[in-house]
């Protein structure tokens, strides 16, 4: 079932107010906790500080992160430094979409 656009924009809108905790991002986005944490040391995803691991906080842009950084890496069999570089051109692309179709321009 294809859901309506509006409904998926709600979901997202709820989830950039919202911060998940480590096991809530594993479950999201199909990946272990040490997946994550490793991901987390090597500055590929970014995590609210805690005092550990359990403590740590993502936020929606997070678990799109950590969904694509986790498909490049097993679609192209890529470094997590390679997937994450991608993974910041795709960001940087839909800004810079944003920003035009903003101005009027597409």
């Amino acid at each position: 079932m294809i859901r309506p656009l509006a409904t998926i924009d709600a979901v997202e809108a709820m989830l950039d107010e919202a911060w998940l905790d480590l096991d809530d991002l594993c479950r999201a986005a199909g990946v272990s906790a040490t997946w994550v944490q490793q991901h987390v040391v090597e500055g590929c995803i970014v995590a609210r500080p805690g005092a550990s691991a359990e403590a740590w906080r993502f936020d929606a842009a997070a678990l799109r992160r950590v969904r694509c950084i986790a498909q490049l890496e097993r679609d192209f069999d890529a470094v997590p430094e390679l997937a994450a570089l991608v993974a910041d051109l795709q960001d940087e692309l839909a800004r810079l979409r944003a920003r035009l179709h903003a101005l009027g321009e597409q």
